[in-house]
């Protein structure tokens, strides 16, 4: 929103300097976001918040410039004559105006000027529409404009002796109605549409924007002048359906004062009698404004209460009446604050503490420190969330964050896109599913940071996938993983390529389930390129390797790209982050090897698990140390070297105690798997 120095002097006494008014306003709420001298004249570009559509004019900004400075608002050179004014009309009767849906047009008025004499603008008005950023057109449109900067309240000006009839019919438009714009350019419509039209088409796209064969040109004699309420949803779907944005949808779509319309419409038509000049006929008005005024019980003492600093009664009724609020006295403490129609944010005591808190001064307000130190906890697994998050980078991992939305062609390529959650109404093809999984989107990430010529890709998210099951959709916490590429290790002997595989992979989930106090994870395979992660016997993922074909459709030139996939809520079920002390050995160990052939389907955890089990209480650690397939071993077998580890804390152990204990171990292998020792 553009607004000028001088404008707002016109509606209040300004004593500050354009930059110390400009400070004063961006501390009260509206952030000025650029200041420009223009002309002899400042021009203030004020960042608007969506809840406050009565910053989007000059009279609602001079109200706050105001109760800042502790100025009147100053209103008496708008003010105009309504009994002589309308006393001055003649009876059009015979003019309709047809509201087919009241919940689209609460009100519509149209008055009739006729002999009006087209032309250009004087300079002044000229001048302050090109400040704000609005080019001139001629003196009747040019007055429209003005307004709407003015007031807040947009209208439109139509060529009466063009309308095809002496009715004005707000209705939905038919399915394959055309309408050219003001922009001259031919918009299909819809009946999702808001349409203003005459007995036989289409004249203007409701609250957006006016159509080409009614526009008001040198040629025009007479007009109709329309100031309506229309609905700020409607409005808003049509405008986005047609791809058109106007200084009007931009105020119907936050909403108007509805209160605020007549007076705007006078104010356009006694301009145009001043600077047509122009013979006011009549008004034909249709439907009704609504009373929109609301009261509220103010308690004073809540002020204190809820700012922790007291502010006078005498200033708490200067800066709501300086807003525009309407005051009366219960008793000491208690008010009846009158909410005006221009400020439909305002609901509550709360939001009227907000007000006094941004005008009084936020710098005011002073730091206090709380009295009770609060015992602040983590909601849900949050904790956890950034426990994981710290040993994943403490790995080398770089954290993504992408959409939580993705495309069906995407997902194709890495699961059933048979059960998932669809979008209605999506904003493009790319966003029309709810991931159930989070590898195809970091897979775009690999592809995008490949081709910047990154040699190395190691990235995981942590984010909600989401589950249709049963009509509804559960949310579920997942762990995703992508690695590709070689990483440079640092040695003495120099540097070192590392390049990724499927044990990286398997070593991070290890070591995340290590660090959060879970011992047992196994993996199986399923696939060729895949397999199961397992967590207490549970399945709680997949790790794997991407096939060639999907990276060739994903464009990843790269040959080798590994997955991680984990549901986070099943791992964080078996969390166990007590810790346990464990003195320091004061006794040596001793070390002793099973060497053993056994068929390649066995896997080594069950190997290992059966060893420790044998082991107990003696057996500390159990490690693969050798592992051979070649001509010595028979085909579908593999020869393995397990390293057991004896201690006991309170004494050395004997020969003659560790031998039965590893021989048990190595029998069991045999009885167990038919292992053959070597």
């Amino acid at each position: 929103m553009k607004v000028t120095y001088n404008w707002l002097k016109d509606f209040v006494e300004i004593k500050l300097s354009p930059q110390a008014l400009a400070d004063k306003l961006t501390m009260a709420g509206l952030e000025v976001k650029a200041i420009e001298e223009k002309e002899g004249d400042f021009v203030f570009e004020i960042e608007i918040t969506s809840n406050r559509p009565d910053w989007l004019s000059v009279v609602g900004i001079a109200r706050e410039v105001a109760a800042i400075t502790g100025k009147k608002l100053n209103v008496k050179s708008l003010a105009l004559n309504f009994k002589n004014f309308k006393h001055r009309a003649l009876n059009i009767n015979q003019f309709n105006i047809n509201i087919e849906s009241p919940k689209d047009c609460p009100l519509y008025t149209a008055k009739i000027l006729h002999n009006v004499k087209v032309g250009q603008s004087p300079a002044w008005l000229k001048n302050r529409l090109e400040m704000v950023g609005c080019r001139s057109i001629n003196n009747i449109v040019d007055i429209t404009n003005y307004v709407l900067f003015e007031q807040g309240q947009p209208l439109h000006a139509f060529d009466l002796d063009k309308l095809s009839s002496k009715e004005i019919i707000v209705r939905r438009a038919k399915q394959g109605e055309k309408l050219v714009t003001l922009d001259a350019a031919e918009k299909s419509l819809t009946k999702d549409i808001l349409v203003i039209a005459d007995k036989n088409n289409p004249v203007a796209i409701a609250g957006v924007m006016g159509g080409k064969d009614t526009e008001v040109t040198q040629d025009t004699k007479n007009i109709l002048l329309e100031a309506a309420v229309f609905n700020p949803a409607v409005v808003r779907f049509g405008r986005q359906l047609l791809g058109l944005n106007s200084e009007s949808s931009y105020r119907f779509e936050r909403g108007v004062n509805t209160q605020a319309v007549e007076f705007a419409s006078l104010r356009a038509t006694r301009l145009m009698q001043d600077l047509s000049p122009a013979e006011y006929i009549g008004e034909k008005s249709s439907g009704r404004a609504g009373k929109n005024k609301k009261n509220i019980i103010f308690d004073a003492l809540c002020v204190q209460e809820k700012l922790g600093i007291r502010v006078p009664n005498v200033q708490i009724k200067t800066i709501l009446t300086h807003l525009g609020f309407s005051i009366k006295t219960k008793s000491k403490n208690a008010l009846i604050i009158g909410v005006p129609g221009f400020r439909p944010d305002v609901n509550c005591a709360e939001d009227l503490i907000e007000e006094i808190a941004r005008i009084y001064g936020y710098e005011k307000i002073k730091t206090t420190i709380p009295a009770v130190k609060p015992q602040a906890k983590f909601a849900g697994n949050r904790e956890l969330v950034l426990l994981t998050k710290n040993i994943l980078t403490g790995l080398g991992l770089n954290e993504a964050i992408t959409y939580s939305l993705i495309d069906r062609e995407l997902l194709s390529l890495y699961a059933n896109t048979d059960a998932v959650a669809e979008v209605r109404n999506p904003l493009s093809k790319e966003q029309e599913i709810l991931r159930p999984v989070i590898v195809p989107s970091l897979l775009r990430c690999v592809s995008y940071n490949l081709n910047q010529n990154q040699e190395l890709v190691n990235i995981f998210e942590i984010a909600k996938v989401y589950l249709p099951a049963g009509g509804v959709i559960n949310e579920e916490l997942h762990l995703g993983i992508v690695l590709c590429g070689e990483r440079n290790l640092l040695l003495e002997q120099g540097k070192l390529k590392d390049k990724m595989s499927l044990l990286h992979v398997k070593g991070i989930l290890e070591e995340l389930a290590s660090r959060m106090g879970i011992e047992d994870v196994a993996f199986s395979w399923e696939t060729p390129d895949t397999a199961g992660a397992f967590v207490n016997k549970q399945k709680i993922g997949i790790i794997g390797c991407l096939t060639q074909q999907v990276l060739g459709k994903l464009d990843i030139k790269h040959k080798d790209v590994f997955i991680l996939e984990v549901s986070l809520d099943k791992l964080f079920n078996c969390v166990s982050l007590k810790k346990r002390f464990t003195p320091l050995p004061k006794f040596p160990g001793i070390i002793r090897d099973i060497s053993f052939v056994v068929k390649s389907s066995i896997s080594v955890k069950e190997i290992i698990d059966v060893i420790k089990i044998a082991g107990k209480p003696l057996l500390e650690n159990v490690e693969v140390t050798d592992y051979y397939q070649g001509r010595q071993i028979p085909a579908g077998s593999r020869g393995l070297t397990i390293s057991c580890f004896y201690r006991l804390l309170e004494r050395t152990l004997t020969e003659e105690e560790i031998n039965p204990v590893h021989t048990s171990a190595a029998r069991l292998l045999t009885e167990k798997f038919g292992a053959t020792l070597r």
